[in-house]
């Protein structure tokens, strides 16, 4: 990965959790949690982005919403790199693990 590259994490879902995750953090929870432990490990080197599906901004977000909401899938779900590496309950290890596959090196 060179320099310039900012690897984008995507968390989608809503303000309120789905019915299966109620104990959980909301998505927008997760998405700042996830910000700050990102942020703390690789720096500026990675960037989170919340993702409302009942309010997304552009037409790759709206496609995705609305696959989350068609396949039933538990959200938050975070997605780099157009693949889906946690839905509900994300692990920080299996998230540092994809993002250092992908080049990133800790700070």
């Amino acid at each position: 990965m060179n320099q310039t590259s900012i690897i984008e994490v995507l968390v989608y879902g809503t303000k309120e959790n789905c019915s299966s995750c109620v104990t959980l953090p909301s998505a927008v929870e997760t998405a700042s949690w996830l910000e700050a432990a990102l942020l703390r490990k690789y720096g500026e080197q990675v960037k989170v982005r919340y993702i409302d599906i009942c309010a997304p901004e552009s037409e790759k977000d709206q496609a995705f919403s609305n696959r989350i909401i068609e396949e039933n899938l538990w959200y938050p779900v975070v997605v780099i790199q157009d693949e889906i590496l946690a839905e509900g309950n994300p692990k920080l290890r299996a998230l540092y693990q994809y993002i250092e596959d992908l080049g990133v090196k800790p700070i």
